[in-house]
């Protein structure tokens, strides 16, 4: 018996070494474009486009757009793209268009300008001030670009990280108009010895009057990172512009410079575009209650349509507790980790 265990080891052994997978196909995650410039150095820059499933199923149907900075199909792209794709299987907030732009020099183009460079020259290795240049590429060339090709709603996010969240809060401060929605994590607000932080309350008290949100987060950062977000956090507090929603979200707790990115952007789509649930009984297979025919009341809920305006604000573990008074009615779910302060959704 065991000489033929042996043989049909050995046979097992030498057709798995010979397998091979054949007729595999790519994965395509979005549509990588290469444009023209008359504004940025070089020229050429790579846009990675990602639509949602909605986008071909709803034809009729326009999104907003999210632009991400770093966004090349080699920076960070991809991870962000799979956060979007999740809501297609959890459907936790609403679908966007995803843009994006590729960095070529991100220590030039992504930066404001400085009083001396020599300093920035030295430790970055590029000269800083190309953010002024950025922003008309943005507003005159590529946002005309996408609106022109894609069913937008003329609803706008830019997003960021470390320098590229730096770009997001001096866009919120410099040209506040240019999108509607700015989420900024772990921006580098040490630069230029906490500029941006310091005169926060200056910019607010001269900016123009119309409804942004703001999605800040920070890591745990030390020295003039930290103190210059907390600056710019004191200054949303007491000087925030009419008009003006924010959050803060404390990562400081879990979350390092270079591991932060990830989690808080998918906290970020979730907060500024949560989209409402229900809560439905369990089957008694799982430990439900017994299957019975609807209320006429518990079927009216049913039939209304969740909206943001007649959903119920709370937490998962608040539903939890109060799941039996729920039932078929309208949620709009706080996910993930609870914000430090600010006044978004007031």
């Amino acid at each position: 018996m065991r000489y033929l265990v042996a043989a049909a080891t050995l046979l097992f052994a030498s057709t798995g070494a010979t397998a091979q997978m054949e007729g595999g196909e790519p994965l395509a995650i979005g549509t990588i474009y290469t444009i023209e410039s008359d504004i940025l150095e070089g020229g050429k820059r790579k846009i990675t486009v990602r639509l949602p499933a909605e986008y071909v199923n709803e034809p009729d149907r326009r999104f907003p757009v999210v632009y991400l900075l770093d966004g090349g199909p080699e920076q960070d792209f991809a991870h962000i793209a799979g956060i979007a794709q999740s809501r297609e299987m959890n459907y936790s907030f609403e679908p966007f268009i995803l843009v994006g732009i590729q960095s070529v020099n991100r220590r030039h183009e992504l930066a404001p300008p400085v009083v001396d460079p020599a300093p920035y020259e030295e430790a970055l290795q590029a000269t800083p001030g190309g953010s002024p240049d950025y922003r008309r590429f943005l507003r005159k060339e590529l946002k005309s670009m996408i609106e022109a090709q894609y069913r937008t709603d003329g609803h706008d996010a830019v997003m960021g990280e470390s320098l590229a969240g730096l770009f997001v809060i001096e866009t919120l401060l410099e040209d506040p108009t240019l999108f509607d929605d700015y989420i900024a994590i772990s921006p580098s607000m040490w630069w230029e010895q906490m500029k941006y932080g310091r005169e926060a309350a200056d910019y607010f008290a001269a900016a123009p009057t119309g409804e942004r949100r703001l999605y800040l987060t920070s890591a745990t950062e030390g020295a003039w990172h930290r103190e210059g977000t907390e600056r710019l956090i004191a200054a949303l507090r007491n000087a925030a512009p009419k008009g003006l929603q924010w959050t803060f979200v404390e990562g400081a707790d879990s979350e390092t410079h270079g591991t932060i990115y990830h989690p808080m952007a998918l906290d970020a789509f979730r907060a500024l575009y949560g989209t409402p649930s229900r809560e439905y009984k369990n089957y008694p297979l799982i430990g439900g209650p017994p299957i019975v025919e609807r209320t006429p009341e518990e079927q009216a809920l049913l039939d209304t349509e969740c909206t943001q305006e007649n959903s119920i604000r709370m937490t998962p573990a608040t539903s939890e507790h109060a799941r039996e008074a729920l039932y078929y009615r309208c949620l709009l779910l706080d996910l993930g980790p609870t914000p430090r302060e600010g006044n978004l959704g007031d």
